[in-house]
């Protein structure tokens, strides 16, 4: 997904990436799983070039549909996180007990963080919070339809590397080869970059994306989808 553009001359604030590195990462794993189900259930043993055609429309049009559905999801996501964070001020404004609205602060945010904050951190939150103007609902941006549209290519583009074999290699089984492996390489990237970003060990990272892959296609494959 795309990156924000960086600070400019004037000395702005940098301004955040329109989606997280653990939104593109697994925006790309999910498209490759499900064009992976396409490529896996292809007998290269029979199959002539009309078969290898319908899989790979097959493979968009998937991705494409999975993506409109992830892009809408996203969406739905941002909003309802609105939401939430507007019943969270009307209600901190309205609460007449400190006690109640420190609770409201502390409440959605990480226990490491809540830990270590003390009641005159809480009340100075409280009350630069009381003293801003009653919320209004908040609609969606540009820049959200922006991160919706960088979901929906996330999915479809993830098709590309592992179909294209079959549309330059004549061979079934020998594009299938190299769609496979092309696949694979990616998933284990994808892991080894979350497992990266999260702080975890990211060669373990990127086998345990790798194996999960794996068993996922194969699970959805002889489930039928």
């Amino acid at each position: 997904m795309t990156a924000a553009a960086g600070a400019s001359t004037t000395g702005a604030t940098p301004r955040e990436p329109v989606l997280t590195p653990v939104d593109r990462v697994s925006g790309v794993i999910f498209g490759l799983i499900m064009a992976l189900t396409f490529t896996g259930s292809l007998s290269v043993a029979t199959a002539d070039r009309a078969e290898v055609r319908e899989m790979l429309i097959g493979a968009l049009g998937c991705n494409i549909a999975w993506g409109l559905v992830d892009a809408v999801m996203y969406i739905m996501a941002i909003m309802a996180e609105r939401g939430r964070e507007f019943i969270l001020l009307r209600e901190l404004h309205s609460t007449p007990d400190p006690a109640r609205a420190r609770a409201l602060i502390l409440a959605p945010l990480p226990q490491v963080v809540a830990e270590t904050m003390e009641t005159d951190d809480i009340e100075r939150v409280r009350s630069r919070l009381a003293g801003m103007p009653e919320p209004d609902r908040q609609g969606l941006t540009l820049r959200d339809l922006r991160a919706a549209f960088a979901v929906f290519l996330l999915v479809f583009l993830s098709t590309l590397p592992i179909a294209l074999p079959f549309a330059f290699i004549a061979e079934p089984h020998r594009a299938l080869r190299v769609s496979n492996g092309i696949a694979l390489v990616m998933l284990f990237l994808g892991g080894y970059l979350l497992a990266r970003h999260s702080g975890h060990r990211p060669w373990v990272g990127g086998m345990l994306t790798l194996a999960v892959g794996v068993v996922l296609v194969w699970a959805t494959i002889a489930l039928g989808g």
